[in-house]
Parts: C-alpha cells; sequence; structure tokens
C-alpha cells in the first residue's frame, strides 16, 4: 500500500453512514484537497458532530434543479466523494474555515431521516477497478493523457516540471485521473459522470476526450488556455 493509499483510507469502522454538505456547481474527487468556509448554522453543527466523531462528510452535487421551489431536500447528484476534514480553522462569529481532502467515491443508496438540521445518507463506497491489462498498455494510457493535459495547461517552467514530475512518479492512473478531473474547470456534468466512473481505464480514457475537446474548441475560437483551477482552490461558501 503506498502512502497516499494508506492516507486516503477510510476509517476501519466506517458503517458506510455520512453527513451530506450539498454545493451547487462543485464536484469534488479523491486524492483532492478542497476548503470550505462554513456559516450556516446546520452546517456549523454538522462540523461540530463530525469533529466530535469520525471527522468525514460527503460533498455532494446539487442537481440543476436545486433552486426549484421544494421542501428542505434538493435533489442531489447520486455519487459523492466522502472527505475528511484533515485542518479546522474557527473564525470571528461562528464562522469556520476548513481543508477536506477526499478519501473514496460513494454512490447514495438512501437518505437516513434524522433529528440533525442537516442531511445524512447511506453511501456505498466505490473502490477504483482495474481491468486487467498490459502495464504497457497502462503506461500509454498514462502518458496520453499526461500529454492531452499539457496542451492545455500554461506554458510555465514550474507548472511543466510539475507535470513532468507527474508523469516520472509511479502514483497509479485512478489518482491522476481524479486529480486533473478537479483541478481544471470542466462544467460540473461532466465532472460527475467522471466521479461516478469506477473503471480507471475508461475514466482515463472519457478525461482524454474531454480535454481533447477542450484543446479543439481552445483552438477554433483562438481563445486563451483552459487555465487549472488554482491551487489550493478557494474557499467554497456554504
Amino acid at each position: 500500500m503506498t502512502d497516499l493509499e494508506k492516507f486516503t483510507q477510510l476509517p476501519p469502522d466506517f458503517d458506510g453512514q455520512v453527513r451530506l454538505f450539498p454545493l451547487p456547481d462543485l464536484v469534488v474527487f479523491p486524492n483532492s484537497m478542497q476548503p470550505l468556509h462554513i456559516f450556516e448554522p446546520r452546517y456549523c453543527e454538522l462540523l461540530a458532530d463530525s469533529l466530535a466523531s469520525d471527522r468525514l462528510i460527503a460533498m455532494a452535487t446539487l442537481r440543476p434543479s436545486w433552486h426549484a421551489p421544494l421542501a428542505d431536500a434538493p435533489p442531489l447528484a447520486p455519487h459523492v466523494c466522502i472527505c475528511r476534514i484533515v485542518s479546522h480553522s474557527p473564525a470571528e462569529d461562528d464562522r469556520h474555515n476548513v481543508l477536506l481532502v477526499g478519501l473514496r467515491r460513494g454512490q447514495i443508496i438512501a437518505e437516513v431521516q434524522c433529528s440533525r438540521p442537516y442531511r445524512i445518507a447511506r453511501v456505498e463506497p466505490l473502490e477504483d477497478l482495474y481491468p486487467v491489462i498490459a502495464g504497457a498498455a497502462r503506461l500509454k494510457l498514462k502518458r496520453k493523457l499526461l500529454d492531452a493535459f499539457r496542451r492545455l495547461i500554461p506554458d510555465v517552467a514550474e507548472v511543466q516540471k510539475n507535470l513532468h514530475d507527474l508523469m516520472a512518479s509511479q502514483m497509479p492512473l485512478g489518482p491522476i485521473t481524479d486529480i486533473i478531473s478537479f483541478t481544471l474547470q470542466f462544467p460540473s456534468e461532466i465532472k460527475l459522470q467522471l466521479l461516478g466512473q469506477t473503471n480507471v481505464d475508461l475514466r482515463a480514457q472519457a478525461l482524454i476526450e474531454a480535454l481533447q475537446d477542450r484543446h479543439q474548441a481552445t483552438a477554433s475560437t483562438e481563445a486563451a488556455p483552459v487555465k487549472p483551477a488554482p491551487f489550493p482552490p478557494p474557499f467554497s461558501l456554504n
């Protein structure tokens, strides 16, 4: 087991029940880090409960119809990212700055009725699936993915060096797809499709196609290259 795999392990006693933190247009991936700025009372309570127990929060994405006049439970996309709180800094006026690390994909099985002001769901953790394939073929897929990624990132020495280091690293293909998917500013619909795909090879191929489509669109409109999301990413507000 690599250090990355150890760092992103779920607790051994995880029972599949997790608190939901839904936001519009935000899709968090395993192996990524997402800051949150929490101030809404129900999510302050969620944070307090999480810190007092397993430190887990499942980042969920509201469906496009979330703003319709519904009850207190707007519809959610079925796939979430189970995250762990790695740092917490309280601020003034009962506000909190939190840093999450994505641990696992998850699929919502059912929401749990509870007396808490926030939502809770039973979630099935989803593991990356690596089909039986020759090592050379997967290495070729990794190089193709990183080459497509290179075409969309700024031609800056430090950025290119980081990409070169990533190519030379022994990081598995699954985490690489997640890091790229999270970093680039794709529409949330595309990100949710990538989050829901557990077959690593199919996910990598879908990401390559999305990168190539974006590169072609950029070239045809002579627009500026796509900028990766800033790292660390900006705080998401609840």
